[in-house]
């Protein structure tokens, strides 16, 4: 059985450019439930590019597309740099909260949903039933996403502790969406048609989190059983 662990594994908390990063954050007086609602704003101006990258200007114009869509992508890391540094803060440099644990998680939450509502409108540049297709796939990854988490936390109340089972836990749901991103200002309108690199994407991030949610719920129930 996969072992539980109470910290997400993240190899680049081992890297000196973060270390540097979270003791100047910390010497200048920011706090780590700042970092985490700052990791929200981040999502939201990816939100805000994703949406705008679906408008008839953006469309018409590729260049103006690919700034906006170049937006997404720092967005997103501004976001996952946050997610990095909020836990280096709070714990490395010893300024853990009580309420820590909500400001850690529920900015998260908020995240994924922004990204992936929007994301469901940037993959929507027809009409009809296949445009409201993708923004309910949109919707879909977003409350996909939430679920991971909520299983996890569910697992943590039953005693199995927290764990990040994949294949689409949140660093990967922003990989596709960084590599969706990127896809979409290199090779479209070009070599296929505008939005299939985020439908592409939506895909992929729906049946890999129906995954995790499944594999993440049996490691709870084989948990369970075997304690008995």
């Amino acid at each position: 059985m996969t072992e539980s662990i109470s910290r997400r594994p993240i190899a680049s908390r081992d890297r000196s450019w973060a270390k540097r990063s979270a003791c100047w954050l910390k010497d200048i007086g920011i706090r780590p439930n700042m970092i985490s609602v700052a990791s929200t704003l981040f999502a939201g101006i990816a939100a805000v590019f994703l949406f705008k990258s679906a408008s008839s200007d953006a469309v018409a114009e590729p260049f103006f597309r690919g700034l906006l869509l170049s937006g997404v992508v720092l967005g997103i890391l501004g976001r996952l740099i946050c997610n990095l540094l909020d836990g280096m803060v709070a714990l490395e440099g010893g300024l853990k909260t009580p309420s820590g644990e909500v400001f850690n998680d529920l900015p998260d939450r908020l995240s994924d949903f922004l990204i992936f509502v929007a994301m469901g409108f940037a993959a929507t540049t027809r009409q009809g039933f296949y445009s409201t297709l993708w923004i309910q796939a949109g919707w879909a990854a977003g409350t996909l996403a939430v679920l991971t988490a909520y299983i996890r936390y569910l697992g943590a109340a039953c005693g199995a502790g927290h764990f990040f089972i994949g294949p689409m836990a949140k660093q990967h749901r922003m990989a596709v969406s960084i590599v969706a991103s990127v896809s979409s200002i290199l090779f479209e309108p070009l070599v296929f048609s505008v939005g299939t690199s985020f439908e592409i994407a939506l895909g992929i991030v729906v049946i890999g989190s129906a995954m995790t949610c499944f594999r993440r719920t049996l490691f709870i129930v084989r948990y369970l059983e075997s304690s008995k």
